[in-house]
């Protein structure tokens, strides 16, 4: 795909105890003072909000206050979590059969804690992920699905969905969301107590092969309702750049061949952002690290995420917590929405917040960097946004006009801060299609192709505008957006500085087709 800039200029260059409550009242005073014996009187929450030491925004952060309005059919950007751990990441006593469960011994919050501070740093919807262990799929069936309908109850603001922090076969750990149905809690049992590697006891090691994920992922494909699979802390396992451990190149082709529309994609900046706070690494990424928070198979530019996006999958990225415990309470999490967030651009409605994870109506950020993003490719009166395709028809006018508008928060973020963003980088790449090295993690046609730093934004009333060309496309393509509050050119590989300095925006791609 050929391309040459025009238009713009470029450059190569506290204490949440009584506190808590008091946010939440001047957030919404009737719900609040409606349900707080209740929450109180709920798995103890009154007490283990007491007991965290992170305090509350203010007012301005109530659920959903983070979207961009200006959207179409009633969608808006609404900021979620989709991997968040609950007292139900417990541990298991092997030596009874069947074995006993304990909760807590993990994640400490109750999930309806999680809603709740949830709601506080803005977030719209949210999901549960709990690790699984020989015969888990019971524990959340009898257990914890209940403990889920109280908390919906309790805070229906947010949208909570259901599922787990999946074992996957002869990989790392994934999401496996269950579409919101009357049945989701035996059709997650279902697919638990079939597949999960670990979901057997006594154990079976038949469980855990790529065959055994390709099954799942065959089966799930087949289901009338079909769940949304997402790849957790991808690249944690690696040893190097590009040397991989448990997660391959090869396993994400084959997952996303057998359900292309179930097996979606990666978490782009993995949870666990806040080790830095106690001395430990970003994402607990001991072997490689993070860059700029994000995931070495996303943070490259021309690496894996790219690669796959050269065969022209639809492959998306997210930002999640993976809260477990607080960093306050010496853990290395942020709460759900303090720090990591994923926008989906949606109904607030459950159906519509899946189908935009599963179309890649997507766009990440850290830090509350944006609070909204706009990626249009426009050609001959068609345009596209993130996840769609725009078609150039050949002819004498093969340009395609990109615009790209973000909004800055209108609140201080968790760390009481106004980021600011110094750069936005435009990356383009081919589309070639299918590789024959189904370990390529490659696409050397990628690369950035503008820089605009602060003095090139256009400021139109919330938001700010970058406007620029893709000359004389004559092949098939992409584009994508990412922003910095930094001055690095390419995000750095991450130390022990505090991810509040070093904030990221990304979005998902934009595809071009050529007829």
């Amino acid at each position: 795909m050929s391309h040459a800039h025009e238009d713009g200029h470029s450059h190569q260059h506290g204490d949440a105890s009584n506190d808590s409550w008091e946010a939440m009242d001047e957030a919404d005073p009737q719900a609040a003072t409606s349900s707080r014996r209740q929450l109180l009187k709920y798995g103890g929450v009154g007490a283990t909000l007491a007991a965290a030491s992170a305090a509350l925004p203010g007012p301005a952060f109530a659920a959903g206050s983070g979207t961009s309005l200006r959207r179409r059919g009633g969608r808006a950007w609404r900021a979620g979590d989709h991997h968040i751990h609950s007292e139900y990441s417990g541990r298991f006593d092997t030596t009874k059969n069947p074995p006993t469960f304990a909760k807590g011994a993990d994640a400490v919050y109750p999930i309806v804690a999680n809603a709740i501070m949830a709601k506080s740093f803005g977030l719209s919807w949210v999901m549960c992920t709990d690790h699984g262990g020989p015969t888990h799929s019971k524990v959340n069936l009898e257990l914890a699905y209940p403990d889920l309908l109280k908390s919906r109850g309790l805070v229906p603001e947010v949208l909570q969905f259901w599922g787990m922090e999946f074992d996957a076969p002869q990989m790392d750990h994934h999401t496996l969301m269950i579409p919101q149905r009357n049945n989701e809690a035996q059709l997650l049992y279902d697919l638990e107590s079939r597949y999960a590697k670990l979901d057997a006891f006594p154990s079976d090691p038949s469980r855990d092969t790529e065959a055994k994920m390709v099954e799942f992922l065959n089966y799930a494909n087949n289901m009338a309702s079909k769940p949304l699979v997402i790849a957790h802390h991808a690249s944690r396992s690696a040893s190097g750049l590009g040397v991989w451990g448990q997660d391959t190149p090869r396993e994400f082709r084959n997952n996303q061949d057998a359900a292309p529309t179930v097996y979606v994609g990666f978490e782009g900046a993995p949870g666990h952002q806040a080790g830095p706070l106690n001395g430990g690494a970003r994402g607990a990424y001991g072997n490689y690290p993070t860059h700029g928070g994000f995931d070495q198979m996303t943070a490259m530019v021309g690496g894996l995420w790219d690669s796959l996006l050269g065969e022209g999958r639809k492959w998306w990225i997210t930002a999640t917590s993976d809260s477990h415990v607080h960093w306050t309470r010496g853990g290395s999490d942020f709460w759900p929405g303090e720090y990591s967030k994923t926008y989906v651009d949606a109904r607030q409605d459950y159906a519509d917040i899946m189908d935009g994870l599963r179309t890649g109506r997507i766009f990440v950020t850290t830090g509350d960097l944006i609070a909204g993003l706009d990626v249009t490719a426009s050609h001959a009166g068609r345009a596209a946004t993130v996840g769609q395709t725009v078609t150039v028809k050949r002819g004498r006018d093969n340009d395609v006009e990109i615009e790209i508008r973000f909004m800055p928060p209108k609140s201080k973020n968790g760390n009481g801060d106004r980021p600011r963003v110094h750069r936005v980088d435009i990356i383009a790449g081919d589309v070639t299609g299918p590789v024959t090295n189904r370990d390529a993690a490659a696409n050397t046609t990628t690369k950035v192709v503008a820089r605009y730093g602060t003095g090139d934004f256009r400021r139109r009333g919330d938001e700010y505008v970058i406007r620029y060309t893709l000359r004389d496309v004559t092949s098939k393509g992409y584009i994508r957006v990412r922003g910095t509050s930094t001055d690095e050119m390419e995000p750095a590989a991450d130390g022990l500085e505090s991810p509040w300095d070093d904030l990221w925006f990304y979005s998902n791609p934009v595809f071009i087709d050529v007829a």
